[in-house]
This record gives C-alpha cells, structure tokens and sequence, in this order.
C-alpha cells in the first residue's frame, strides 16, 4: 500500500519533474491525484461492509455514517443465518428501507456498499496504483501546457507542447484503463443472495 508521498513522487518520475526547483509543488500534484483517484473510484469502488442498527417496528436505516458513499449494493437481515438472507431495498437520500414483510427488531443488518476510494490513495488496491499515476501525472501535464501555452517560459514552446501530448497520451491510457475495470464491475456479481436480487441500487451523480 502506497503513500501519498511515494504516490506524489511516482508522479514526479512520470513528469520527468525530479530536479530543485519543482516545477509542479506537493499540494499541486496532490490536488490532480485526488481528481484521478474520485475518477478511479467511480469505475472501481472501494468494497465495504457495515453493521447498521435497525430500530423496533420500522423499515428505514440512517445511512448518514457511511462516509463517501457510491452505491448500495445488498442488504442481509437478519444477519447469522446460512445461507445468508438478503433483502430488497430502496435509497433515498440517507436513508435505506428495506421493501421486504419485515420491521426492523434494533439489531444490526449488514450493509454491503461500495465507497469513493480515500484521497490519499491509502485503499487504492496496488494493481491500480500505476494506473492512478498515470492519470494524476496527465491531468499535471495538461494543466502546466494550459497555463503556459501564453506565457514566456525558460524551456519554450517547445516543452509546453511536448507536455501536452504527453498528458493527453496519459490521460488516454487512463480512460482506457478505467474502462476496463467498468466492464469489469458490471460483468461480476459482488454477492449471490438466496433471495431475489436486491432493487436497483442508488449511485450518487458523478
């Protein structure tokens, strides 16, 4: 599991951006990797599983805690049974309610969903690592050719357009790459309920 500082560093290695000065600093570089890694996430979510406390003679969960949600995928309850039973479902908002003939009891129903990975790159998978990298470091370099495109620089034009075929070449293998793991997502199934497949699941608007 890579840091941020050898996330950031594979990223000056990219950019050719190894030298004093930088031309990109820290905080630029984080800013375009916590752009590749929201984009990452929308194509391969972060897999999670929480406990939700449901509460005596209702159907609705608060889904309030859990964080930097993409999508609902199942819902088991009660737990502890096998086969494990899951449940239909609808979102709405923070709140989940289960669609079944069932109340909730207070105890916990397991929530299975898929989150934004962190922005420090802490749960990206190390597979995709590179990936990622790739991406940050394309969107680095589109951004420096914009900005100098009009503006004297000590490298010239030249470096400005190299850099900006290198970034949109990056950023090519990055959309490539996300669509691999797109279709990837859609063709497997994460659970196999028993029961009938949960309601469609919410995905929040990217």
């Amino acid at each position: 599991m890579a840091t941020l500082a050898a996330l950031i560093a594979r990223m000056r290695q990219d950019l050719n951006d190894e030298s004093t000065p930088a031309r990109w600093s820290d905080s630029q570089l984080q800013r375009h990797l916590e752009r590749a890694i929201r984009q990452y996430s929308l194509a391969a979510p972060h897999e999670m599983k929480s406990l939700l406390a449901t509460t005596p003679g209702s159907r609705d969960l608060s889904l309030a805690g859990l964080g930097e949600l993409v999508r609902i995928v199942a819902v088991e309850w009660p737990i502890g049974q096998w086969p494990p039973r899951f449940v239909r479902f609808s979102c709405w908002q923070s709140t989940l309610t289960l669609l079944d003939e069932v109340r909730g009891d207070g105890t916990a129903a397991a929530v299975y969903w898929l989150a934004l990975h962190s922005s420090d790159g802490s749960t990206l998978p190390a597979r995709d690592e590179e990936l990622v990298v790739r991406g940050a470091a394309g969107y680095a370099a589109l951004a420096w050719a914009s900005y100098a495109i009009n503006r004297v620089t000590v490298t010239g034009e030249e470096t400005t357009e190299r850099y900006r075929e290198w970034g949109r070449l990056a950023l090519e293998e990055f959309a490539a790459g996300l669509d691999r793991l797109r279709r990837v997502l859609r063709s497997r199934r994460l659970l196999t309920p028993v029961d009938p497949l949960p309601a469609p699941a919410r995905e929040l608007d990217r």
